[in-house]
This record gives structure tokens, C-alpha cells and sequence, in this order.
């Protein structure tokens, strides 16, 4: 059957979220991390997590399906890219990542009313005030700078430069990356006070806390610290209206001595805005997520930054997870 007289693909795009559920089901419970250990037969391994055997069988079956688990009669293991990724002891895990994706999840179902009215519905929001939100978003954000930070820092030269200002920095990974491949700098974490205890506590395990501190603020509304070198804007912009990433990349690009030097970490679209498609539906999740967020293309982003004073921009020759982008220019002399 000729390809566009067959519905199957369209079907099978339409019900993927069944996949996308046993996944987030898996890792909410945590079943990976015992299997990793141990085979378990489901009754065993529900009496442990506290679930209903029958239902937790069905889920390891779906589970096994799927290739995250093997099963052996009645014994379930977990799979090669389970113990890779979904193990909590492994240092590659990204089960945090899974399950901050599960809590945004339900907002998608209200897609079509946020697009009609074109703002988020706030009952279906995260809230991130939850302590079990905000640490699965904190340390979601850190598993995929971990995968990243070490490969952007060794690509970035930034030599001679002494003072690091990670913005918005989060749990800080990229400016203890930054930090250990360049020993004579020195870097400051600036985000909400939240942020602080995680930011604190990833320098400590990467031996960067006597050379990371952090500054808590607002970079919308408070002023930034100043006399940088490097300002680092990772994954911040895509939250903001355009008036607020002007206003962001503004106080960045001040906060730098002239010559410093301001790099942009972003989902960026292609200016033709027909991809790329992790991009394109990351800009839907900021419309469900925040009140003003969006994806911008990288002409866009390209132009803020030189109405900011920043010159020499250029792309990084980097991509990321998921496609990720990275544009720097140099902050000009007064």
C-alpha cells in the first residue's frame, strides 16, 4: 500500500504516549533500580515497591516489550540501556529527566485550549514550589549538562579568562565544568535562592566549591553581579517573552568587562521555522508551561544579542541533545 493511502504511521504517532506512560510509569516507581541488582519475579518486586503484582506484571511486560527489561519464565532484568540510563546508581542516569517529563505531561493534554486562547492553564502547570518537582527538575537539568558541560568546555577556549558568571546556572554544572578545565578561573552561580543548596552541593561532589559561589536573585528583576569575563546563558531565554530575553541578554552582556565574552545555550529554530522538530514542539511546551515562553530561531537570537552590543557572533561548531545550539560574540569596548 502506496505510504499516503496508509493511516498506520499516523496511528502509531497518535497513541506513542502509551510508550512515553509505561516509561514515566517505570521510572516514577523506580522498578529499574532493583532489577538492576537482581532478577525479580513481579511479586517479589511489588511486595518491595508496594504496588499490585498483577498491575505491576502488566507494566514489566509493556516494559519488556519495549526493550528496557528481559525476562527469563516468571523473572524480570533489567535491559542494556535501563542499566545505562535508569539505574540510580549509574552516573549516566536520566531517570530524572523521565520523570520531570511525566509531571509536565498532563498539561499537553490541554494543548488545544492553550492554543485557543494563547496562554498556559495554570491548574495544569508544575508547580515547581513542590519539593519533589523542583528536584526533579534541578536535577533533570543537571543529567543532561553533565552529558554536555565536559565536551562544551574543552571546545570553548576560554584562556585568560578569569571569571565565570553562569546565569540562571541552576544546580551550576556548567560553571564547575567550565571551572575544572580552566584552573584559573572562578565562577559564579546567579539564580533563585531554590537553586542554591543543589548548586552548592554539585560543586562539592565535582571539587569546584572553594572556586564556585552562588548569588541569589532574579535576572528579570534584580541586578546582575559584574567585572565577568565569560557570561553563561544556558536554556533561560526559551522562557522568557522577547522583551524579557532582551532584557536578559542586556544585563549579561553588562555584566561583562569589554571583551568578555557571552555565550547563548539554546533549542534554537532553523530561520526558515520548518524544524528542527524537537525545537519546533519544545516551543509548544513553553506555551503549557510558562506564561510568555517560546522557541526562538537563531536569527532571532543572533540579532538580540548584536542589539546588545555583542559583536563577532558566531555558532559554535556544537550540537546537542536534542539539538541544541550555541551562539557567542564578544561584548564590545565602551
Amino acid at each position: 500500500m502506496d505510504a499516503d493511502d496508509d493511516p498506520g504511521r499516523l496511528l502509531e504517532l497518535s497513541g506513542s504516549y502509551w510508550q512515553a506512560c509505561a516509561l514515566h510509569a517505570g521510572a516514577m516507581l523506580d522498578v529499574f533500580s532493583p532489577l538492576c541488582r537482581a532478577p525479580m519475579d513481579a511479586a517479589a518486586l511489588a511486595a518491595r515497591l508496594c504496588c499490585d503484582a498483577r498491575a505491576l506484571d502488566m507494566l514489566l511486560t509493556a516494559l519488556v516489550a519495549m526493550g528496557l527489561l528481559v525476562s527469563d519464565g516468571d523473572a524480570y532484568a533489567a535491559a542494556p540501556p535501563a542499566r545505562a540510563f535508569l539505574d540510580k546508581q549509574s552516573p549516566r542516569c536520566v531517570a530524572h529527566v523521565v520523570r520531570h517529563h511525566h509531571r509536565i505531561m498532563a498539561s499537553w493534554a490541554h494543548l488545544p485550549e492553550a492554543v485557543r486562547t494563547g496562554r498556559p492553564l495554570g491548574e495544569h502547570m508544575t508547580d515547581y514550589g513542590d519539593p519533589g518537582a523542583r528536584e526533579d527538575f534541578l536535577l533533570a537539568m543537571d543529567g543532561i549538562a553533565s552529558a554536555i558541560a565536559p565536551r562544551l568546555a574543552s571546545l570553548v577556549d576560554l584562556s585568560g579568562r578569569r571569571r565565570f558568571l553562569d546565569v540562571g546556572g541552576g544546580p551550576g554544572t556548567y560553571a564547575s565544568h567550565f571551572c575544572l578545565a580552566n584552573p584559573g578561573m572562578t565562577a559564579t552561580v546567579y539564580d533563585l535562592p531554590a537553586s542554591r543548596e543543589y548548586a552548592q552541593a554539585k560543586a562539592a561532589r565535582l571539587g569546584t566549591a572553594d572556586r564556585v559561589g552562588f548569588v541569589a536573585g532574579n535576572y528579570l528583576r534584580d541586578p546582575l553581579p559584574s567585572g565577568y569575563d565569560v557570561a553563561w546563558l544556558s536554556q533561560i531565554l526559551h522562557a522568557e517573552d522577547p522583551d524579557g530575553c532582551r532584557t536578559v541578554i542586556a544585563k549579561a552582556a553588562g555584566a561583562l568587562r569589554p571583551g568578555g565574552l557571552l555565550f547563548v545555550h539554546e533549542f534554537m529554530l532553523d530561520d526558515t521555522r520548518d524544524g528542527p522538530l524537537f525545537a519546533a514542539l519544545f516551543s509548544l511546551n513553553m506555551l503549557l508551561g510558562t506564561p510568555h515562553g517560546q522557541g526562538y530561531a537563531e536569527g532571532a537570537i543572533r540579532g538580540m544579542l548584536e542589539d546588545a552590543g555583542v559583536r563577532e557572533v558566531r555558532r559554535l561548531d556544537f550540537t546537542g541533545p536534542n539539538g541544541s545550539r550555541v551562539l557567542w560574540g564578544v561584548v564590545a569596548a565602551a
